[in-house]
């Protein structure tokens, strides 16, 4: 090999063809400075030291015959014989000399950038494998990242180092399991100007949904400092959702915030030879998000250029500077995980049943796992560990891999859906709940356990082994009937998951999962919270709330964000949101709410629905409500989004409601707005000709019908017999309202039960000619097929 050869390149002289010189990190970094930094893009300027350079400290030492007897016996699968070779390996690279041509290189590219930067100029010294980062294999993590330093000298160090960490012993077990010769795999460094995140914040953004594959979003994580605490899985950090289709059209497309408790940052440290520290954020920085809602959808914008540009879902890392308040991409590489995954198979995993619950955190992918629980708290104890197991730990970091590919499932205390142990979860196909705060603790070594993360927004940890099914559905082959199949829909979190799931749309979305869940919190009590007199609810709601003012904005926002998650998880399609039908005992169990309550003998058939709606003793509430519903629409443009209006006993009532909306700004058939009213007691057939003069649709709930009907409490086990949706009279009911819309030429759906547990009462409905059903999720398959059968038979008679 030339002593003259060039083992420098310059970003601006890279492309992503140089895969081969510099690895896929390098590469793309080169890439988008020179395509995309034209176009707005911040990236820092940098340099690579090329895989040549490395290939060429192997020959010139004469390391790699070195390497390859010390690797002669080398069994990954045991993680004592793992661990003595690549120490050995890694000894081996970090006391050979670099070539000293090689040196003078690194060392001159090192001065102008520090013309660029100025003097003793801080850089990133990063890893990047020549096989890394292709769409099938994700080698991101596998070598060590050097921040902070400054001077030739810790460069030329941390440049050795680099190439030493080529051989750690998760990159050797990886690049064992996936067969890439240890030696055909070179490793590039990349050497970049640091962001003083130190003093601002930095995370990670991926432009998909990394639980789901969900592709119409960006997630954004992010803490404060310097990014490693991140992907170590340190820090809960904060979590940002933003819609694409309405952030390129101008609209405030940030769908979701979740604070993280963010408990670290990490820093400079120039002290005593070190070069970064960690230190714990103060109250402010704990209670405050990273980002401002502009920067959260500035950096979203970024990240759909990169996916544009690439023609892939991108994982991007980024990082604000605090001297500059600018924002800065430092990485940006392949999504590997949903990359390969079939998009027509439907995996779907179900809880026969659920048990006693240890502890909960966030869920990493949609499966379920059950094994024995064995806990390791260092790395020392890593041989300890059996495969099947489920691992269980305060936080895994690149080092634990080997042990994570045989395990069950991972529960760590620490870490969010960003961190080392969730990356490497979802990469290997396992359930993980992070952030349990005290798992390790709670679950003992040797103890039967089920993992959960299938239930939506929270990953749950049950005693016992329990027993769950998986259900795999081929979408391709799914037919799609003539009538509307929409789905029913509560919670945000499970939204993007239930839209793979063939549909039309939302046939009813239910606000009081937002309430209960997100919420929290009864609207009166924010409305008058200097007059709250209860203690405990005043604490609880100051928690909840911390940042908040104007504390009836919080639920204005939280309401708003929640109706927008599950109108992006189905637009453009419909998604018809009933407004609050909470009862008065229901209401009650609010924070807060039991001061504003009455206490009713009858709640099911009190103070409920449309008749709260209008009531001074109400109204102001309701106005909060119609103001989430106006952001949502307006601001965030979600214009998919219709109204329901649940429990309208009379038409003198639904006028009432429609005056007090549009009080509130919300406007019949403006920009597309409709207004339904749940056919479910039966003044609402008896006047369904009236009920049409004002709302442009009826949606029927067959469980308050049949109650109603039928003279029947369903809540009540002594007369649970006599309840049945398919009682003639009900059906007596359906058949003459659909008839009614029909003529009125009004839409008329059903959201209520049973054609979700019955799918001959769904047949029944296909042959009254309803024109949509809306099912729970878990039933939208075998309900279609009973459709498809019906509708089959109805065309045959018609000939």
């Amino acid at each position: 090999m030339s002593a003259n050869k060039k083992y420098i390149l310059w970003f601006n002289e890279l492309s992503i063809r140089d895969i081969p010189k510099v690895g896929g990190k390098n590469a793309s970094l080169g890439e988008m400075f020179r395509q995309l930094k034209p176009k707005g893009i911040n990236i820092p300027d940098g340099f690579a030291v090329t895989a040549q350079a490395y290939f060429y400290l192997l020959e010139q030492s004469g390391l790699k015959t070195k390497l390859r007897a010390v690797l002669k016996d080398l069994d990954t699968a045991n993680i004592s014989n793992l661990k003595s070779h690549g120490q050995q390996v890694r000894s081996l690279i970090l006391h050979a000399k670099l070539p000293a041509d090689l040196e003078a290189q690194i060392i001159i590219a090192y001065r102008q950038l520090e013309k660029e930067y100025g003097k003793n100029v801080d850089v990133a010294v990063r890893s990047s494998a020549t096989a890394e980062d292709l769409p099938d294999a994700s080698f991101a993590g596998q070598q060590e990242t050097y921040l902070n330093v400054t001077g030739t000298k810790e460069l030329l160090k941390a440049c050795r180092e680099c190439m030493a960490s080529l051989f750690t012993d998760r990159a050797i077990s990886y690049r064992q399991d996936k067969g890439f010769d240890h030696f055909e795999v070179g490793l590039s460094i990349g050497v970049q100007k640091m962001v003083r995140s130190d003093k601002a914040c930095s995370g990670v953004m991926f432009t998909l949904d990394t639980e789901t594959g969900f592709e119409k979003t960006v997630l954004i994580d992010g803490s404060w400092g310097l990014g490693e605490n991140i992907v170590k899985g340190r820090v809960t950090p904060d979590q940002f959702y933003v819609f694409k289709d309405t952030l390129l059209k101008g609209f405030d497309a940030v769908i979701s915030r979740q604070l993280g408790s963010k408990r670290l940052k990490m820093i400079y440290d120039n002290r005593h030879g070190k070069l970064t520290k960690n230190i714990n954020t103060t109250a402010a920085e704990r209670t405050s998000f990273i980002l401002t809602d502009k920067e959260v959808m500035a950096l979203a914008k970024w990240g759909v250029q990169i996916e544009k540009y690439y023609k892939r879902h991108m994982d991007i890392e980024w990082a604000k500077d605090g001297e500059t308040g600018k924002l800065f991409i430092v990485q940006a590489r392949p999504e590997t995980v949903h990359a390969t995954q079939s998009k027509n198979v439907l995996e779907e995993y179900q809880l026969k049943k659920r048990g006693t619950v240890i502890v909960t955190g966030s869920p990493v992918g949609t499966k379920i796992a059950a094994g024995q629980a064995k806990i390791i708290k260092d790395a020392k104890r890593l041989s300890e560990f059996k495969a099947g197991e489920i691992l269980v730990t305060d936080m895994t970091d690149p080092d634990w891999e080997p042990i994570m590919k045989i395990a069950a499932g991972i529960i760590t205390n620490r870490g969010g859906r960003t961190c080392h142990a969730a990356i490497v979860s979802r990469e290997l196909g396992i359930p993980c709940i992070v952030g349990t705060e005290n798992g390790s603790k709670k679950i003992k070594t040797g103890q039967a356990v089920t993992i959960s993360c299938a239930e939506g927004e929270v990953g749950y940890v049950y005693h016992g082994v329990l027993p769950f099914v998986i259900k795999k559905t081929n979408l391709a082959k799914l037919a799609r009937p003539k009538t509307k199949i929409m789905m029913n829909v509560g919670q945000p979190d499970i939204a993007f998951q239930s839209s793979f799931i063939p549909n039309d749309g939302v046939g009813l979305a239910r606000e009081e999962f937002i309430i209960n869940n997100h919420i929290k919190i009864h609207p009166l009590a924010l409305l008058h919270f200097n007059k709250l007199k209860d203690p405990a609810a005043r604490k609880k709601i100051l928690a909840l709330t911390a940042g908040y003012k104007n504390k009836s904005q919080y639920f204005v926002d939280k309401l708003a964000e929640g109706f927008a998650q599950i109108a992006a998880a189905f637009y453009p399609k419909d998604v018809i949101f009933r407004l609050s039908d909470f009862k008065s005992n229901e209401y009650a169990n609010l924070i807060g709410g039991k001061m504003f309550e009455p206490v009713e003998d009858n709640p099911m058939i009190g103070w409920r629905g449309a008749s709260r709606y209008y009531s001074s003793n109400y109204e102001a509430a309701f106005g909060l409500e119609c103001k989430a519903m106006l952001k949502a629409r307006n601001a965030m443009g979600f214009t998919n989004i219709k109204v329901m209006v649940p429990f309208c006993r009379t038409v003198e009532e639904g006028k009432n409601v429609i005056a007090v909306m549009k009080k509130y700004g919300l406007n019949k058939g403006e920009q597309g707005l409709e207004f339904y009213v749940m056919c479910e007691i039966p003044s609402n057939v008896i006047l369904a000709e009236e009920f049409s003069d004002i709302f442009d649709g009826f949606s029927i709930g067959s469980n308050d019908l049949t109650q109603l009907t039928l003279g029947v409490d369903r809540d009540s086990q002594l007369v649970s017999h006599v309840y049945d949706e398919r009682n003639a009279a009900v059906k007596k009911l359906i058949s003459q309202v659909i008839k009614i819309a029909k003529k009125r030429k009004r839409k008329i759906g059903i959201c209520g039960q049973a054609p979700s547990d019955f799918p001959d009462f769904a047949q029944f409905l296909v042959r009254e000619g309803i024109d949509s059903i809306s099912l729970n999720p878990d039933t939208v398959i075998k309900t279609t097929l009973a459709i498809l059968a019906e509708e089959k038979k109805l065309q045959r008679r018609k000939k």
